[in-house]
């Protein structure tokens, strides 16, 4: 597996249009995976989060996470494919798994201030959405039922990702 230039977390220039998060709730919506994030919102309550997240275009090749690194952010794939794959004690790397548009990455870095256990490379051009922790923060102080609702898909998640590496 490649080793990919270090994506730059800084935060995306504004854009000069609109952004849409319709393409993200589609991606979200017609993931068929096992850890698909499932939030149970509607369109209208994805308009409501839109101005907390930051939608970023990622390179081909750039790592969008690096093990090892403190960050909390949650990332939404709108469009593209990312690996995720961890570095070995010995030389090499173990890929761990393929996302597709609508999943979910980074997912445990939002609630832990813990390393990041695993790299993500995007393996094509790629467009996610960032939902930062202070941002995150200040969702939930403004709107608790929307964030509880993030929190739960999130958790759905963890745990389906965490009974598969059991298994």
């Amino acid at each position: 597996m490649p080793r990919g230039r270090r994506f730059d977390n800084r935060p995306a220039t504004p854009q000069p249009e609109p952004m849409d998060i319709q393409p993200l709730y589609d991606a979200m919506r017609s993931l068929n995976a096992d850890d698909a994030y499932k939030a149970r919102l509607s369109l209208e309550q994805w308009k409501m989060i839109e101005p907390f997240l930051t939608r970023i275009e990622v390179r081909a090749g750039d790592l969008l996470l690096k093990q090892g690194d403190h960050d909390r952010t949650l990332y939404l794939l709108e469009s593209g494919t990312l690996q995720v794959f961890v570095n070995q004690p010995k030389p090499g790397q173990t890929r761990l798994s393929l996302l597709r548009p609508g999943a979910v990455v980074g997912e445990a870095g939002l609630f832990s201030d813990q390393p990041r256990m695993a790299n993500v490379e995007a393996m094509t051009s790629c467009v996610v959405w960032a939902l930062r922790g202070p941002r995150f923060e200040e969702l939930a102080a403004r709107n608790p039922a929307l964030t509880l609702e993030l929190v739960r898909a999130a958790a759905a998640v963890m745990g389906v990702r965490m009974r598969a590496n059991i298994e």
